[in-house]
């Protein structure tokens, strides 16, 4: 019996130590991280993305504070990953464990370290085995540029959307205006966008004064001029029109080209398009219009009352000071068509007009002069080959033809040459209105340059003329008693010489006008001079 006493006592004894043991360990369990342990192990890792370290082992970590770790290295080709526990309190490597508070082991760079490095450290058992490789610093960048596009785009979208409404509003607007007969202001012939599908005819938007599509309001009035390829019209634009109203263009031009010339309207249509063309001294474009009923082509400007200069010098003689106008601001319109850039800087492609003479010159209201008529112009863009410019053909009205194109032996291999045959005709234009100049003296009857020759001289006259007897209309010795008019001689002798590389540039013959411009100022101050007795005899009379 107490044998079986003795038994039981003992049994209960170690029943209760193997409770008290299991305790123990559940309780060490909690207490001790669980980590992947396999220290030093080759791995095929990238070093980008997410990675599993590929340890088996997973090892109870010695102390109670300790975190997992996992460290990727490459050296050559060599990669590995160490993965171990580690008290976060100790440097490891001569590192400082930052980020042990973690839930997932998220790599981070570290330098310097004689190969590349990468480190991480979390605090969940077994974190240590699942890699993640510049997790943030891929969404920080794509936060950043979230963040930096977002109001960009909201921007973008907001101004587009009041654009279109605005666009759609100003549209109604200006349909409702026209049909019930009211004028249109500038800011409605912008928005007038309407393509009607029965439309007869198109309007091509050229310049950037009319953007219609439809048709102008044209009424044609009366002709007043007639050239190789078209007739130019005076003309009204009805009342709401948006030119006449804002831009002071009630009575217009109108060139008519037939259906057969449509190339030379196309030709001056896509000079005239070209919106660094626009200048002072250069006839203001409208736009250009398909008149399909009509089988016509029409080219829309400004209107000058005072018409072209040849017609103006038959019936006027000219002051020094008129004289100073009409050369100056002929030389700067052509030396404008001849830049490569505009008088702000930007480039433009520079115009070779190609017939330049007094027909094609038109006088304004100030007496400034501004060039027309680009049928023949040619755009010398650098990328024209010497093929193309020699298609271009020998063009021009030969009375104003320089000696190189009357021969046909224009340098096609320099674009300048195209240039200097224009200033060869302006020459004669300038000694067209000196001619006509009060300045000089005696004044004769308006005679073209080369005057003796017929109305229309062909090419072979003017060859045997101009090449052959190397001849130039005639400066009498009475035309240079005048400082002025012996100033401008000299650039026109400069101007028409034989070789075109000695010819000056349009450029600087504005400039040298601008230089004479004292020379005006004084013939001013001598005209008023001249008034002073007049004046003082009529108050003494007083």
């Amino acid at each position: 019996m107490e044998l079986l006493r003795f038994s039981a006592f003992w049994c209960g004894t170690i029943l209760f130590g193997c409770i008290l043991l299991e305790q123990a360990e559940a309780t060490i369990m909690k207490l001790k991280r669980l980590c992947k342990f396999c220290d030093v192990r080759a791995t095929s890792c990238p070093g980008k993305g997410t990675c599993m370290v590929g340890c088996e082992i997973t090892s109870i970590c010695p102390d109670d504070d300790d975190v997992c770790v996992s460290i990727w290295r490459k050296k050559d080709d060599n990669v590995t990953f160490d993965t171990i526990c580690h008290n976060p309190a100790h440097k490891l490597y001569g590192l400082v464990l930052e980020d042990y508070n973690n839930s997932k082991c998220e790599m981070k760079e570290r330098k310097g370290m004689g190969s590349q490095f990468f480190i991480c450290s979390c605090s969940e058992d077994e974190c240590n085995e699942h890699i993640f490789f510049n997790p943030y610093k891929d969404s920080q960048v794509v936060a950043v540029i979230l963040v930096s596009l977002v109001p960009l785009l909201v921007m973008a979208v907001l101004v587009i959307t009041s654009f279109y409404c605005y666009r759609v509003y100003r549209q109604r607007q200006a349909t409702s205006r026209r049909k019930r007969g009211l004028p249109l202001d500038f800011s409605d012939a912008h928005a007038i966008m309407i393509d009607d599908e029965g439309s007869d005819s198109s309007s091509t938007h050229a310049n950037n004064l009319n953007h219609n599509t439809e048709l102008l309001p044209i009424e044609l009035d009366v002709q007043v001029g007639k050239g190789r390829f078209a007739e130019v019209y005076k003309a009204k634009l009805k009342q709401g029109s948006s030119v006449s109203e804002e831009q002071g263009f009630e009575t217009v031009a109108v060139k008519i080209f037939s259906y057969e010339e449509y190339a030379s309207w196309k030709n001056e249509k896509e000079i005239f398009s070209d919106a660094d063309l626009r200048h002072d001294n250069v006839l203001h474009f409208l736009t250009a219009e398909e008149r399909k009923v009509q089988r016509q082509y029409w080219l829309i400007t400004a209107y000058q009352p005072r018409g072209n200069l040849q017609e103006y010098l038959i019936h006027h003689i000219v002051s020094w000071h008129d004289l100073w106008l009409l050369g100056g601001s002929l030389a700067r319109g052509l030396a404008h068509l001849h830049s490569d850039h505009t008088t702000c800087g930007r480039y433009k492609v520079p115009i070779a007009h190609r017939d330049i003479k007094s027909s094609n010159i038109l006088v304004k209201s100030d007496l400034t002069c501004c060039v027309c008529d680009f049928g023949l112009a040619l755009r010398l863009d650098n990328s024209l080959s010497v093929d193309e410019l020699a298609n271009s053909g020998q063009v021009g009205t030969a009375r104003y033809m320089a000696p190189e194109v009357l021969e046909s032996r224009i340098n096609l291999e320099n674009i300048e040459s195209f240039k200097q045959a224009d200033v060869y005709s302006m020459a004669l234009v300038l000694w067209e209105i000196i001619s006509r100049c009060s300045a000089i003296g005696e004044v004769k009857e308006y005679e073209p340059p080369f005057g003796n020759l017929r109305e229309h001289p062909c090419v072979e006259s003017m060859k045997d003329s101009v090449v052959r007897d190397r001849g130039r209309p005639e400066i009498p010795n009475s035309w240079i008693n005048h400082t002025g008019i012996q100033l401008v001689c000299a650039s026109i002798d400069d101007c028409w010489d034989h070789d075109p590389e000695a010819r000056l540039t349009a450029q600087c013959v504005a400039e040298r006008f601008d230089d004479m411009e004292y020379l005006d100022k004084l013939s001013e101050r001598s005209n008023s001079e001249e008034k002073i007795p007049e004046e003082i005899i009529v108050v003494d009379e007083k």
